[in-house]
């Protein structure tokens, strides 16, 4: 027997297959999940790879994960020199952004601290590149940062704006 389900356009049956795939990805491992004590290796095989690693004092390592450009979020693991998860932390915050050294950071610092962007923008009335963030603000509104670095690669103002809503 087929069911066929208007929203969809598709039997019972795909439908059904199409939704143990999207439980078998919901089930997968994020960032944010991670336990505090936990080994490194086990960590690192049961996530896609990191967007970036920096050594850290004493030994540790931090391993940079992002959910950019669909995504909200920016995880920094911070590990300690046995390997053994001591922080999780989601950097990805209007605060966070809005505390950027203006003059004094430079696209390295951005790119260590909140990895890639979600887009580069160029405006004509600013002499460099815009790099934009989307996160999560208050009350769960949809957020954009807007990094403005000038030519030479420093950071000269940070903006935020509202992400327009779908449709």
């Amino acid at each position: 027997m087929t069911l066929d389900l208007p929203f969809f356009g598709c039997s019972l049956r795909h439908a059904a297959a199409l939704a143990l795939a999207l439980g078998l990805l919901g089930g997968c491992a994020s960032p944010d999940g991670a336990k505090l004590g936990e080994a490194r290796t086990d960590i690192v095989a049961s996530l896609v790879a990191p967007v970036s690693s920096a050594a850290l004092p004493g030994g540790g390592e931090r391993l940079l994960y992002t959910t950019q450009p669909s995504g909200f979020s920016v995880f920094h693991l911070d590990f300690d020199a046995q390997g053994r998860l001591v922080r999780r932390t989601q950097v990805l915050t209007q605060e966070r952004l809005a505390a950027i050294p203006i003059g004094q950071w430079t696209v390295a610092d951005v790119q260590r601290t909140f990895g890639p962007p979600m887009r580069v923008e160029q405006v004509a009335r600013f002499d460099g590149d815009i790099w934009a963030y989307r996160f999560m603000g208050d009350f769960n509104v949809r957020r954009q940062g807007h990094v403005h670095m000038d030519r030479t690669g420093v950071v000269r103002r940070v903006m935020f704006t509202d992400e327009p809503l779908p449709g």
